[in-house]
């Protein structure tokens, strides 16, 4: 990586490393690493800088993610989930409640977390059960049963949705930031994963209650299509271009070794390697591209709620998380039962774990039932 916040995003994976294993092992945050996020204030990176951020683009954002990614995928989530939440603030937040908010982000580098997912639900964050409720003027409460929470216990702030009144229908959200002591967790289930132990996506109802003005101004849905779920995406992306980056060193690593050991006969893995970083370079171009394309965007709301938008965001998702699994297995099949143990310096065990989340744990099938009928309607921008 290179460029302005090379250093200090090289900082931070350099403490996420010493400690993957552990946070992998033990199934909780890399807090370290968050730790090491606030102290090199990577978390107010996006942050324009009219608020006293930096004003990182997309682009920035996604190098950062994969450096981070390559050296602990839990990290790399944590600041991709992050950066998720931390950009709708200013796109689409005015009310005193937010920006104090964004303020906090800045002066504090505090870590957002999400609830957007409900029990009963099936998964769809673009419905609610639960709705807002307004006890006394100027004030807002919200029950939601969250499945899916991750660090939540380690946020400084939750952004929750809920429908706009209990008269509103389920599509009809609001997105309410609840910073903590202004609300309660109470657990239903912990997160066991095969991979991405760290993201602690663990399951809570939670209950709050704080000013109405900590409401963000635009639907959830225009917030969800225009900010949050393209960034999601393309961060995401950017952390499982770190996985498969991880897994392309030690491939590299181990084909090295042969070559020493072989001198003037091709070592065993050299075009299986080559194969390896055809697809490597081919994905990163894709995530780097589409990063790109977010970042010209910039807040033309044509563009961003175009259905070509939507399946461009939703495309790089689901090819990187497709693309990620291959990559690994066939850093696996060269690093060979070295990195197939788990008891080894080149164990890939973890990366190939992590690995299979991309597809599962964010579903790659709900996001194609939801292109389905957008395919119908627009062509593919080439």
């Amino acid at each position: 990586m290179t460029g302005r916040f090379s250093a200090r995003a090289a900082a931070v994976a350099d403490v996420a490393a010493r400690y993957a294993d552990e946070v992998d092992r033990d199934e909780r945050p890399p807090v370290e690493a968050v730790m090491a996020m606030k102290e090199q204030r990577l978390l107010s990176l996006s942050v324009p800088t009219e608020y006293g951020g930096e004003g990182a683009s997309m682009r920035e954002l996604s190098e950062i993610a994969t450096t981070v990614g390559a050296a602990d995928a839990n990290a790399g989530m944590v600041f991709a989930m992050h950066h998720s939440q931390a950009l709708p603030l200013w796109r689409h937040g005015s009310r005193a409640g937010v920006r104090s908010t964004i303020a906090k982000v800045v002066s504090e580098e505090w870590l957002l977390g999400s609830a957007t997912t409900e029990r009963g639900i099936g998964g769809d964050a673009r419905r609610s059960s639960c709705a807002l409720e307004y006890p006394s003027p100027g004030r807002v409460r919200l029950v939601k049963d969250a499945p899916v929470v991750s660090y939540g216990e380690v946020a400084d702030a939750i952004l929750v949705t809920g429908r706009l009144n209990a008269d509103a229908p389920s599509s009809d959200q609001r997105m309410l930031i609840c910073a903590k002591g202004d609300y309660t967790l109470e657990k239903t289930a912990v997160w066991h994963g095969l991979g991405l132990r760290g993201t602690a996506s663990d399951s809570f109802i939670i209950t709050a209650e704080t000013a109405e003005d900590m409401l963000l101004d635009d639907p959830y849905g225009t917030i969800s299509a225009h900010t949050a779920l393209p960034a999601a995406h393309l961060l995401w992306a950017s952390v499982w271009l770190g996985i498969a980056s991880s897994a392309a060193d030690e491939a590299r690593s181990t084909v090295r070794r042969q070559a020493r050991a072989t001198v003037g006969y091709p070592p065993p893995g050299q075009l299986r390697l080559a194969e390896l970083m055809v697809g490597l370079q081919t994905l990163a171009d894709s995530v780097r591209h589409s990063a790109e394309r977010f970042d010209e965007a910039g807040l033309d709301a044509s563009v961003l709620g175009s259905i070509s938008f939507a399946l461009a965001m939703n495309s790089v998702k689901i090819s990187s998380a497709n693309a990620l699994v291959d990559l690994v297995l066939q850093a696996l099949r060269i690093v060979g039962i070295a990195g197939y143990r788990t008891d080894t310096p080149q164990s890939l065990s973890r990366q190939l774990r992590d690995a299979l989340a991309a597809q599962i744990q964010i579903s790659n099938d709900r996001l194609l039932t939801n292109d389905a009928p957008l395919s119908l309607l627009a062509k593919v921008e080439l």
